[in-house]
């Protein structure tokens, strides 16, 4: 915001001297000084000069309140969206967001929430504030579907879930609530991890370390790594884990491998945090995504969820998700519950109501709940389909013998292919294929029409750029 110190019209050089006296008169004043020099709010003003001819005018400048705040970095995933837009070449491919595309790169509506968002019409359901906890047949529809119907712990009532902002919310709910009644302990957070997480929990001021997961030589798991770093972690911790199609690597442990993990974390008296944001949309069944939780909660380990359902019903601008907490007792789920929703009120008061009922109204039909599984084994299909196509013409293309099988025995929409942050630069530079800067890309995002050109690209990144 600017003013103006001294303005002057384009006038001849004597009648503009005369103009000047004046001024110079009516600065004597003190009132009139102050006005000038600090403006009518006391804030200093800096001093400018313009030239218009023969005439220099002098110009106040008023100082930000702001001008300490730099600017701050791109996000390094939506920033990958951004400069996909800015880009003009025809060849142009966007591999960063994790955002399930169509076979023609189309955003995808599922048809059962069409059908789920016609119902709510029909009812003429209204637009009032849902509780604190979000709405009760959400809540209880997705704790039914991570754990199963069936399972002790909700007939016992030991879950305490409540809805949160997807799954980035719900995960800041549960680090809100590490901070103030676990003081000073850790989160461990995979080696890579998803790149939101060590924001989440640094604005929590929650502390954190890595534990080893990925293997640069192998393109696959630390398995001992991951083993020897949780073990090493002081007794007590909290150690995040992805219940399926791990982000970024798409690289997941086996069954044997989870009881080993469980082994280990009970050993050390840790507190496990799962992350699930995929569950159905990685294998296409909503049980076999879910039972690395399973396990955990079987052995009766209490244990931290947070869930998402910008994937697997493709509701990424509705923002539903819930944080879910297994308890050893009733009488705890409903004390930690509380204060749940204690950290939620004065951080978003409750939640909103339009992705929770689509959620609640496909669960609770079974006609619909029928429907979404065959759509979420479609969209996983489609993924493992593009995989596969584009194995097979790393495999048929590069004549150097290089084994690219773990693209096939990664899982999910993402692929970690071991490109470096100079080879994924030549990625987007020479190819015009955007993926985030540690090599991952989403497969969700590929055709079967493009294999052929991303293969292409990588086989040249890979071999050509060191």
């Amino acid at each position: 915001m600017a003013s103006t110190f001294l303005s002057l019209p384009s006038v001849s050089p004597s009648a503009a001297q005369s103009v000047q006296d004046k001024c110079k008169d009516k600065m004597k004043s003190g009132n009139a000084f102050k006005s000038a020099i600090f403006g009518k709010d006391k804030q200093p003003l800096s001093m400018k000069t313009k030239s218009h001819g023969r005439i220099t005018m002098a110009v106040a400048v008023k100082a930000s309140r702001f001008d300490n705040i730099t600017m701050a970095p791109p996000d390094p995933i939506l920033g990958v969206s951004e400069a996909f837009k800015a880009d003009t070449n025809e060849l142009k491919l966007n591999l960063g967001v994790g955002a399930y595309r169509t076979e023609e790169l189309q955003p995808y509506v599922l048809k059962v929430v069409r059908k789920a968002e016609n119902l709510m019409l029909e009812r003429g359901e209204n637009k009032e504030y849902l509780p604190i906890e979000g709405l009760a047949a959400f809540n209880k529809a997705t704790a039914e579907l991570l754990f199963g119907a069936d399972n002790p712990v909700l007939h016992e009532q030991r879950v305490a879930t409540i809805q949160g902002l997807s799954g980035t919310g719900s995960l800041r709910i549960a680090a809100a609530l590490i901070e103030r009644y676990f003081p000073g302990a850790k989160i461990l957070i995979s080696s890579p991890t998803w790149g939101n997480h060590k924001n989440i929990f640094n604005d929590a001021r929650v502390p954190w370390s890595e534990y080893r997961y990925y293997d640069p030589k192998t393109v696959g798991l630390d398995f001992d790594g991951m083993i020897e770093d949780i073990k090493a972690a002081p007794e007590g911790s909290f150690v995040l884990l992805h219940g399926c199609a791990h982000n970024p690597t798409g690289i997941d442990p086996t069954p044997q491998q989870w009881e080993k993990i469980a082994d280990v974390i009970q050993e050390k008296n840790h507190f496990p945090f799962f992350d699930v944001a995929y569950q159905g949309f990685a294998s296409g069944s909503l049980d076999e995504d879910a039972s690395s939780v399973r396990l955990f909660a079987a052995r009766g380990m209490e244990l931290l969820v947070a869930q998402s359902y910008s994937k697997n019903l493709g509701l990424y601008a509705e923002r539903v998700g819930a944080i879910n907490v297994l308890c050893s007792s009733p009488d705890a789920a409903i004390r930690v519950k509380s204060q749940m929703k204690r950290i939620a009120r004065p951080m978003y008061s409750n939640p909103p109501v339009h992705g929770a009922r689509i959620v609640a109204n496909v669960v609770g039909n079974p006609d619909f709940f029928n429907e979404w599984k065959d759509e979420m084994e479609m969209m996983a299909g489609r993924i493992k389909s593009v995989r596969q196509k584009l194995y097979n013409n790393l495999s048929s293309k590069d004549k150097t013998g290089k084994d690219w099988s773990f693209v096939l025995k990664q899982i999910g929409m993402f692929s970690f292919t071991g490109l470096n942050k100079a080879q994924s630069d030549n990625m987007t530079d020479k190819w015009h294929i955007y993926m985030t800067k540690d090599g991952r890309i989403s497969l969700a995002g590929l055709s079967a029409a493009k294999c052929e050109y991303l293969a292409d690209a990588i086989i040249d990144s890979y071999h050509n750029v060191s």
